[in-house]
């Protein structure tokens, strides 16, 4: 007996994407921890991963812009996530690297240290460098 295949791609599941908080505009102060809680509610959901901020629509790049996002950086890691960004302004990309905050952005590839133990051996064909 067979049956017919599922729409969709067969590896792909709802729980491997991440969840999107989309910033469509400049925030205000008060927003800032109705967004950590959201932050902190998507992460958990899911039980860890990441949460993409769309911040194309953030406004103009400001200590505010950097303050919104360290919070919801603070709020991710505290559940057990973390934030990567979508489509940052370079001049926010620029300021966040100016105060010491890196983030993961989407496209990226993620740095990582070299695997313990994992050395290149050397022939002895090989000539001298």
């Amino acid at each position: 007996m067979s049956f017919p295949r599922p729409p969709g791609l067969p590896l792909v599941d709802a729980a491997m994407t991440p969840a999107v908080l989309v910033l469509a505009r400049p925030v205000t102060r008060d927003e800032v921890t109705g967004l950590c809680d959201d932050v902190r509610a998507l992460v958990e959901a899911r039980g860890g991963g990441a949460v993409v901020c769309d911040v194309a629509g953030l406004g103009p790049p400001g200590l505010g812009a950097v303050d919104l996002l360290a919070r919801l950086q603070l709020a991710a890691r505290r559940a057990g996530g973390r934030i990567r960004l979508r489509d940052p302004d370079p001049a926010l990309h620029a300021l966040l690297d100016l105060v010491g905050l890196r983030f993961e952005t989407e496209g990226q590839v993620e740095e990582r240290e070299p695997a313990l133990g994992v050395e290149e051996a050397v022939e002895s064909r090989d000539p001298p460098v």
